[in-house]
């Protein structure tokens, strides 16, 4: 007992001590947390597709003729310009078919100037009643067989010199020779696939955007036209490639199919994009970024939404300045920094912002000066 009332005794000289030396006692500081008056605004909101990009002319390069091929004049990932020579097939049997086709042309031609010949004699004859009707008849209908089979031999010799001209194969478009599959001295034919020819002096981009999209894009009750001129005025779009890197040229919605499929209730949309330095393929997948207006949405710091769980949480302050836990549900913004709450909170309510993870249930957020003072 005596040593409780001595330490007693010391603690009380020590503030007294304190006291008379005039030096202030530490004192207990408050901390207020940074609040905000909930209000509606106006923000921009990212929408994101997956897409895959799609030359404008996608060509499957196929023979028209059969032949061992004896050159290839291009390399896989080559930019060409249409009309460029693309492969050569043996031309030998097609060059020996038109020779073939000219000389039965000849013969013809020949065999239609006896049969004229013959006719012009038989008229004069029939004319001066030496022949009868049934031999004029005669000699105008071999007239007419000669002329028929001199048009049938053009057509073959025409036809020679197309398949002729089918054994060089050109470039249909202009673009990017993808794969070539086959090897100098394959035997093709039609059914080969030689190469794919991607027109890409534009790309197109390609994506699902689901129908509960389209119906909060497209206003209901509009017809074809409204639909194509509410299109082209839709905001232009960014191309993002998988490694993250920004197409630089934005692109244009061009099209939106009227058809659902079935299977992933999607509709398939189509955003146009120049390709001037030729920096597209075909194939390659990315992101569609599309930016759209929203109007009149309640918006807030993602510092003030606290996680817990599956549960999403704001500190609503109350009159006597204290945190009241209330629960929301949110939607990313895409920018990094806000959140839009859906629901549970309304326009004048107050939050807290900054600090919002150490506030606790009841917890004095703000104080007499600062309220006053704000």
């Amino acid at each position: 007992m005596k040593m409780k009332s001595i330490k007693c005794a010391l603690m009380l000289g020590i503030m007294a001590g304190l006291t008379a030396c005039n030096l202030d006692m530490p004192k207990e500081t408050q901390s207020s947390f940074e609040t905000m008056t909930v209000q509606k605004s106006d923000i921009e909101l990212p929408y994101k597709f997956s897409a895959r990009m799609k030359g404008q002319n996608d060509v499957t390069v196929t023979p028209q003729v059969s032949g061992q091929l004896m050159k290839i004049c291009v390399a896989e990932g080559e930019q060409v310009k249409k009309g460029q020579t693309l492969f050569v097939i043996d031309s030998r049997n097609a060059q020996l078919e038109l020779e073939a086709a000219q000389a039965n042309l000849q013969a013809a031609l020949a065999q239609e100037n006896s049969a004229k010949l013959e006719y012009e004699s038989n008229k004069n004859l029939f004319d001066k009643k030496i022949v009868s009707s049934y031999m004029l008849a005669n000699s105008e209908n071999a007239y007419k067989q000669a002329q028929a089979a001199v048009a049938q031999a053009r057509a073959s010799v025409n036809r020679a010199k197309v398949n002729l001209g089918f054994c060089t194969i050109t470039a249909s478009v202009s673009g990017v020779i993808g794969e070539i599959p086959v090897r100098i001295g394959d035997q093709v034919s039609p059914m080969t696939d030689l190469t794919i020819l991607s027109g890409n002096t534009t790309m197109f981009a390609e994506f699902s955007v689901t129908e509960a999209i389209v119906e909060a894009m497209v206003q209901e009750g509009m017809n074809a036209a409204e639909v194509d001129k509410y299109i082209a005025s839709l905001p232009p779009a960014t191309f993002v490639m998988k490694s993250g890197t920004e197409y630089p040229h934005k692109g244009r919605v061009v099209s939106l199919t009227g058809v659902v499929n079935a299977a992933t209730g999607s509709l398939t949309a189509k955003v146009s994009f120049p390709n001037p330095e030729g920096h597209l393929y075909s194939g390659i997948q990315g992101t569609i970024v599309m930016s759209f207006a929203e109007k009149d949405l309640i918006i807030v710091p993602q510092n003030a939404v606290v996680r817990l769980q599956d549960k999403s949480q704001v500190y609503k302050v109350q009159a006597d300045s204290t945190a009241t836990a209330i629960d929301v549900t949110t939607q990313d913004t895409g920018n990094g920094k806000d959140f839009i709450i859906t629901s549970g909170l309304n326009v004048g309510d107050r939050i807290v912002t900054t600090g919002a993870n150490n506030v606790t249930e009841g917890q004095k957020v703000l104080f007499p000066e600062e309220v006053k003072s704000e």
